[in-house]
């Protein structure tokens, strides 16, 4: 038994949490927030049998695109109402994938 932990952008986790539903994962699901960009995210927790762990990571993998966004270098309010903040291209989206080994799990 595994447990799958995948980050993903908020803006992917409707097709992310329908894409698994619909490939038979039992999802949970918890908005969470990064430490980088410090927008939201959502944390997918998903319980598996060894055999099917390649098989959600694909469905994850098609579902959680990578993209480019506009972001300020400073945020404004650092730098006063006037500053105009320089904008630049980061790469977002895609999912971060944990695979933790399950030594018990019971379902009450």
């Amino acid at each position: 038994m595994k447990l799958i932990i995948a980050i993903v952008n908020n803006d992917d986790s409707s097709t992310v949490q329908s894409a698994l539903t619909e490939g038979g994962f039992f999802v949970t699901k918890l908005a969470t927030s990064g430490g980088f960009l410090m927008k939201g995210n959502t944390t997918f927790f998903v319980g598996t049998n060894d055999d099917k762990v390649d098989s959600a990571i694909e469905i994850i993998k098609a579902n959680a695109k990578k993209r480019v966004e506009k972001e300020p270098t400073v945020p404004p309010t650092e730098m006063g109402e006037f500053f105009t903040p320089i904008m630049v291209d980061v790469l977002v989206g895609g999912a971060t994938v944990f695979v933790v080994d399950v030594d018990r799990f019971e379902k009450i």
